[in-house]
């Protein structure tokens, strides 16, 4: 008898101990609410905006920080902050971007508002670098080719 009390109360008592640990870890959560969506539709699912920021980041050769800042109180990255100009600038990309697209590729948008098929993309000009190149056209050239129109001015036009 006096077995079985001790093995009940030892029982007990770790499943209350466990029951307190238990409460005091972090939950785990679902993916972070998102925010401050400019170009993106609001419906869009973390899972797919991760993977177009991953697809950005790529394009340009850069991590998270080159358009997001972080919390100085949280020291997590503010995904929702407009802080860096560079944030700014990727929205405008992305808009003129939709636009050469539906021009000039007549692309379509999926249910989501997604540009389904693209011909031109960030890694278009970017290249893997942040700050492409601009390619001076030289002097006389009748076809001025990856550099855009030569330079413009009284005296050069047709």
């Amino acid at each position: 008898m006096i077995i079985n009390k001790k093995f009940s109360i030892t029982t007990i008592l770790i499943g209350i101990i466990s029951l307190c640990v238990a409460s005091s870890l972090p939950q785990p959560s679902g993916p972070p609410k998102l925010v401050n969506l400019k170009v993106f539709p609001k419906s869009i699912p973390y899972r797919v905006l991760d993977h177009q920021m991953d697809v950005w980041a790529a394009s340009l050769g850069v991590r998270c920080n080159f358009c997001h800042v972080r919390n100085a109180q949280t020291h997590k990255m503010d995904f929702a902050s407009d802080a860096k100009p560079e944030k700014i600038s990727a929205r405008y990309m992305y808009v003129m971007m939709g636009k050469i697209n539906k021009k000039y590729f007549e692309a379509q948008k999926d249910s989501l508002g997604m540009i389904m098929t693209m011909g031109v993309n960030c890694n278009t000009c970017h290249r893997g670098v942040s700050h492409p190149d601009i390619k001076a056209v030289a002097a006389g050239n009748d076809n001025p080719g990856y550099g855009g129109p030569g330079p413009v001015g009284p005296d050069k036009v047709n």
